[in-house]
């Protein structure tokens, strides 16, 4: 745990990173593979990652994130996108994933999916929304927490255009909205953000025993 703390103590949000330094294919598959163990509410992942490779797509996402250089210069991007509107599909299509992998009838399923539904996809479109967005900082929190641990620099970005990202990838055609981005790479050594001391409440202020 020790070893956690140090690396979270490491990490911080990096405004400039080294264009020339790229992740390995193995270390991208760990920080995949951190984004899909990550917990969300009753299992339902309602959310879709892309992660942003084709230059010419990244430069029109860098405009529609008021030019912040990290969005061209990181080795790779990702986009975190919450589903909208989420309907039965959403639920159904998860119980058909617990039935084919534990091995149970989607019968026997039938009043945990009834359950969802009526506790999610009935709530109005607006809290679903919300919902759905609260879900990706679950995962947006490991995917910093497994890059901390590889060394990996990271800075999520909650400063653009959502709209435009929508428009420029497609995602409103996917019934996606582009909720946070995160970019990775490795910090360049001029980038002064990283010498500055953390910020952050004290103990007794942040806690509270009841």
């Amino acid at each position: 745990m020790n070893t956690y703390i140090k690396q979270l103590n490491w990490r911080y949000a990096t405004k400039k990173f080294d264009a020339t330094k790229k992740i390995s294919t193995q270390d991208l598959n760990t920080l995949k593979e951190a984004i899909k163990l990550s917990a969300s509410s009753y299992g339902l992942q309602p959310y879709k990652v892309l992660i942003i490779e084709d230059e010419k797509t990244r430069e029109s996402l860098k405009v529609a994130s008021w030019n912040q250089p990290q969005i061209t210069e990181a080795s790779h991007m990702f986009v975190l996108a919450n589903i909208i509107d989420a309907d039965d599909t959403l639920v159904d299509d998860y119980i058909m994933n617990v039935s084919e992998t534990r091995g149970v009838t989607k019968e026997n399923l039938e009043s945990y999916s009834n359950m969802m539904k009526s506790n999610v996809i009935a709530l109005p479109n607006e809290a679903k929304n919300i919902w759905t967005a609260k879900q990706v900082y679950i995962a947006l929190g490991n995917l910093l927490s497994a890059a901390a641990i590889l060394e990996i620099d990271a800075c999520p970005m909650e400063g653009f255009d959502s709209p435009a990202y929508n428009s420029i990838l497609g995602l409103d055609q996917q019934n996606l909205n582009a909720a946070v981005v995160v970019t990775l790479g490795y910090r360049a050594e001029d980038d002064d953000t990283q010498h500055y001391k953390k910020v952050r409440k004290p103990e007794n202020t942040l806690f509270s025993v009841i």
